[in-house]
């Protein structure tokens, strides 16, 4: 009795473990679900079209969305033909006055930046797209840009990384 025991209990941890690897798609604490067959992504160089070109923006927008993917995935970085590629350009960099007050003078100012994306998904092209993905920060208007702009840029491309993993590896 005791042998018929262990080979049931031995065929139901078979039946069970394979029923669990038959579909599989990794989940993160991140919100990414990729699926396994993916193991690879490319980062190119996003270049600046904007009017207005802060020198620095492009190759720190490239290395944070690097950095993102490499952070909160298991995917490994490769130079091209990645799994996952990701592409585009910085297509506005802008500073308008906001909160008009007496005198019109603004109380604040936003620096908005614009990144046109396209996602290439080649394990499954139907998730592929091309997106415009903008964000924002307010300064005081007593500050210049100058003497803001090296704080603001770097949370600035942390709202647009975040965004663009959400879009292509979230699927939100």
């Amino acid at each position: 009795m005791t042998i018929r025991r262990s080979i049931l209990i031995l065929f139901s941890v078979l039946l069970i473990s394979v029923a669990f690897t038959a579909c599989k798609i990794s989940y993160s604490f991140t919100g990414a679900s990729i699926a396994p067959n993916v193991k690879t992504f490319t980062v190119s160089y996003f270049p600046n079209r904007a009017r207005l070109v802060n020198p620095n923006l492009s190759q720190q927008f490239t290395d944070g969305l690097q950095e993102k993917l490499i952070r909160q995935t298991s995917l490994n970085q490769i130079q091209e033909d990645g799994d996952l590629e990701f592409s585009g350009q910085v297509t506005d960099y802008e500073v308008r006055p906001m909160n008009i007050q007496e005198g019109d003078l603004a109380a604040q100012n936003r620096l908005t930046v614009t990144i046109k994306v396209k996602f290439v998904n080649n394990k499954d092209h139907e998730q592929d797209w091309e997106k415009t993905f903008t964000a924002y920060e307010d300064f005081d208007s007593n500050n210049s840009l100058s003497t803001v702009e090296e704080s603001l840029v770097p949370e600035i491309i942390k709202k647009l990384t975040d965004d663009i993993f959400n879009a292509s590896i979230a699927n939100w």
